[in-house]
């Protein structure tokens, strides 16, 4: 038998957590044109549909299209 999981706590540190809910806050998708990347300049996360790569030091990147915002 399994034990109940806890539920998240953050230690008073605020650094530290006992135990931490698992998953991911970006679902997964089965179409691979509908995922999400970040912009390499803002961070932002947007379907792949909304980005377009540029070169950034010899090396291609995905940011927003037109412009971050």
């Amino acid at each position: 038998m399994s034990k109940p999981a806890d539920k998240t706590k953050i230690l008073e540190d605020g650094l530290r957590y006992k135990s931490k809910v698992g998953g991911s806050p970006f679902l997964t998708a089965s179409n691979p044109g509908a995922a999400t990347m970040s912009c390499f300049l803002c961070g932002k996360h947007r379907p792949r549909s909304e980005l377009k790569s540029r070169k950034f030091i010899g090396k291609s990147q995905a940011v927003c299209d037109p412009k971050c915002g």
